[in-house]
């Protein structure tokens, strides 16, 4: 009896099983070159993606008739119908055809598009644009690219772009010469909105699809724009079909880093999907004491009530714990190999607390096919907990008014501070025919309002102890009958000298002796709203952009006090482009643009910065080329520009006001840069760039500093990483990456009483990496800085150097279901 139930059951799994059928098939360009990511729907209810070969199946499928979707960004969707009847396997192959119409007008569902390429900017134009037909320099670094180099900061992947570098640890980035810094409201963007981020870490990146650097003062769209570029972080967006990936880390400085990234549909009709990306690191570091504990929670949902009407919602949680690192100090005779990279000042009990939450709400809805209004409104808030034991930009003082330069003078940081940012933009997109002439006119109006919380302050113990009780951070020694004095007359510190020769000087510092100063951050607000109009105009082969906004700044300095003191500016910003289609391979493009900037909250709440400051005022000339090769998988831009800016603030090297800031009259960067980014073949992806940028200070008071290179802002830099995967035979999947890249010499700190300011040498550095794919497991391992080149990223001076890191491995596996 129990055979029999055994013989049943087989012939009726049987009968079952000749009812199934498995749909499968390989989808390709029109050049039959595989199309990896594609997207395939089986009568919108079941969904999968191509892998690198091309290739798709649908297992289990019933006997009926059924349809085939498959998109894929930059092509026409393509639907066929199929009839299932029993047979085994039924293959269907679909060729797509290039379409660059076919994009969604926001970006409210996620990038398809996978690899190291990216054809769409909306940021660029508040509208779905092709890169290609934009009249200004787009460069991205995708997600795909960040995984394979094991990236997980923004400052990690900038070395991918032409002509941007770091200027220190912290978020601090120049773009041809010019900075763009956390807690600067001018060259952060999030999804295009403005945000208030840290200055002092490096933003986090497991959560971004893309990071998209606009090159030149974006003002006519943005207002507040830092002349270089902006830089802006696209998050992850919602995908109407499951996937899923866990990627896990270990490596040198005891690092490790765990990834997790869900989406998917929430509905059978798919009318409401999700996605969620997590983060998390920790990581000693190859500085002493510089440990680092991220957290990224990004929870993302978009909901699609009909074709016309699309919300979304995002949320970016970040919560990061480590210490301050102000930098690498060496002895006074400025060798930077004097003393040990891995050398930093912070004490033990020194710690930094940082937590920012970003959360965005946007409606996109189309009242008819040609006008689509969207709305978008962003909250983000900053929250800084600190104590560090800091220099004070100086050696040790003696009495008779020489240094020591083996020791630094240090003092003392405590200080807690929160900021709110507020973002509100709408604007309409109208598409009309006037005769022959396509337009694209964009309205629109945005506000924008940022605030320093009630609390914000800062205990300071400064380093010489004075007769009066207090303390400072200069010894004048013609005034040394005013400070406490040892019996070898030299002064006695208020906070002890740091010792570079030292082995236990990153020990606990007993800090309960110590005199402070209080420092209250009165509240400060910042308003700006402006009225913006573009259009976008085709006639024939020729692309016409122009743009205008009319911006109004107000500042409330010493905000809800009997103080406060309201300041009013306004900026009226033009902003003209033009493409050409040379052929199907090749754009020309030109532009003018003019950009405004008022000066950072920080500099403006400063009371020991020395102002009030004239605002930022910036112009740029640029042409160049666009084109694309390999049937669109391979992106090469050519551009020459011209960026002058006038009213930079840098440190005026006081000695007895190391807070104290200069104006500096017109500062001038022109150059050209180059960039290529795709696949050459199917598995042979290849990032590369090169950029010539002469900045230097064109106007000043000082003459000395005029026709001096501006500060970490190298002559020349270089990129290269490429990546093949083997696609056939015994080894199939095993893939390998190597990289390059290079940075000319480059001044700290430029405002040095007439003297040549500290220079930083140049440095190339050689990465490589290897692959294994199996499946749906990646298993990767990447060495950085092979040849453990001493570099330097930048710098201020030689009390604050920002050393590189060493040689460091990291392996990482990651698995998609």
């Amino acid at each position: 009896m129990k055979n029999f139930s055994v013989a049943i059951m087989a012939l009726l799994f049987s009968i079952v099983a000749l009812g199934q059928t498995t749909i499968e098939g390989t989808i390709s360009d029109g050049e039959n070159i595989p199309l990896l990511g594609a997207t395939i729907m089986l009568n919108n209810t079941r969904g999968t993606t191509s892998d690198m070969d091309g290739k798709y199946s649908f297992a289990n499928v019933e006997s009926g008739q059924y349809s085939l979707t498959v998109s894929y960004i930059g092509y026409k969707s393509e639907t066929k119908s199929v009839e299932v009847s029993g047979q085994a396997n039924l293959s269907v192959d679909f060729t797509l055809v290039p379409a660059t119409e076919q994009l969604q007008p926001v970006e409210i569902i996620g990038r398809r598009e996978t690899g190291y390429k990216n054809t769409v900017s909306y940021a660029a134009t508040k509208s779905a644009a092709p890169v290609k037909e934009v009249p200004t320099t787009i460069n991205f670094v995708t997600k795909e690219l960040a995984l394979d180099q094991a990236a997980f900061t923004l400052n990690d992947v900038i070395k991918n772009i032409s002509g941007v570098n770091q200027f220190s640890f912290y978020n601090d980035i120049t773009i041809r010469g010019f900075r763009v810094a956390g807690q600067r409201n001018s060259g952060n963007l999030v999804n295009g909105m403005r945000a208030f981020t840290s200055f002092w870490k490096p933003q986090l990146i497991p959560h971004i699809e893309r990071v998209e650097v606009i090159k030149g003062p974006a003002s006519a769209l943005f207002g507040n724009a830092s002349p270089g570029g902006t830089i802006n972080r696209v998050t992850k967006k919602p995908l109407p079909e499951a996937r899923q990936s866990i990627t896990a880390s270990v490596g040198s400085f005891n690092t490790f880093r765990t990834l997790a990234d869900f989406t998917g549909p929430m509905t059978k009709d798919n009318k409401l999907l999700y996605r969620l990306n997590l983060g998390y690191e920790n990581t000693d570091g190859f500085r002493d004491l510089q440990l680092a504990r991220n957290l990224v929670v990004a929870p993302s949902f978009s909901f699609l009530p009909t074709n016309n009407t699309r919300l979304n919602f995002d949320i970016v949680y970040q919560d990061s714990q480590g210490r301050l690192d102000r930098g690498q100090a060496v002895f006074g005779n400025g060798d930077l190999f004097s003393t040990p990279i891995t050398k930093s000042l912070s004490a033990a009990n020194d710690f930094l607390d940082e937590i920012s939450l970003t959360a965005t709400v946007s409606l996109q809805h189309n009242f008819i096919d040609n006008i689509t209004f969207n709305s978008i409104f962003m909250r983000s808030s900053y929250d800084e907990d600190l104590l560090e034991h800091r220099t004070s930009n100086r050696f040790a003082a003696l009495g008779d008014g020489s240094f020591d330069e083996e020791k630094v003078a240090m003092r003392v940081f405590i200080r807690k501070r929160g900021w709110d940012n507020n973002n509100f933009n709408n604007y309409f997109n109208f598409d009309f025919d006037l005769g022959r002439v396509k337009n694209k006119l964009l309205v629109g109006y945005d506000y924008f309002q940022q605030e320093l919380q009630p609390g914000g302050s800062q205990l300071e113990a400064r380093s010489y102890l004075l007769q009066n009780g207090t303390a400072t951070n200069v010894f004048d020694p013609d005034n040394a009958a005013n400070y406490v004095l040892d019996g070898d007359g030299n002064p006695v510190t208020n906070v002890g000298h740091f010792d570079l020769v030292s082995s236990t000087a990153n020990g606990l510092r007993d800090m309960s002796n110590y005199v402070y100063r209080t420092r209250t951050f009165n509240q400060f607000l910042q308003r700006s709203h402006g009225v913006y109009l573009q259009n976008q105009a085709e006639i024939g082969d020729f692309k016409v952009l122009v743009g205008l906004r009319q911006e109004y700044f107000t500042d409330f300095t010493d905000y809800n006090s009997e103080d406060e003191e309201k300041v009013e500016q306004q900026a009226f910003l033009p902003r003209i482009g033009l493409v050409y289609t040379m052929n199907d391979n090749i754009n020309l493009y030109g532009t003018w643009v003019q950009g405004f900037q008022p000066q950072s909250a920080a500099d403006i709440i400063n009371p020991d910065a020395g102002g009030p400051f004239d605002p930022l005022e910036s112009e740029l000339f640029e042409f160049g080329a666009k084109s694309d090769w390999f049937n669109g998988r391979l992106n090469a831009s050519l551009s020459l520009y011209l960026l002058t800016q006038k009213g930079e603030l840098y440190n005026a090297d006081d000695p007895n006001n190391p807070e104290r800031l200069v104006q500096i009259g017109e500062e001038e960067a022109k150059g050209f840069e180059l960039d290529i980014s795709g696949n050459i073949t199917q598995n042979w992806s290849l990032v590369a760039g090169y950029a010539f940028n002469d900045a230097k200070f064109t106007e000043s008071d000082d003459p000395a500093e005029i026709g001096r290179q501006k500060p970490n802002a190298p002559r020349h830099m270089g990129n290269i990483w490429s990546k093949y995967i083997l696609g056939e035979g015994r080894y199939k999947g095993v893939g390998f990456g190597v990289g390059y890249n290079f940075v000319s010499e480059r001044f700290g700190s430029i405002v040095s009483s007439g003297a040549e300011p500290t220079e930083f040498p140049m440095y190339g550095l050689f990465d490589a990496a290897l692959y294994y794919n199996l499946n749906k497991v990646q298993i990767q391992l990447n060495i950085n800085n092979i040849f453990n080149k001493t570099h330097w990223v930048g710098g201020y001076d030689f009390i604050r150097a920002f050393p590189g890191a060493p040689r460091n491995v990291m392996t990482t596996v990651s698995y998609t279901f």
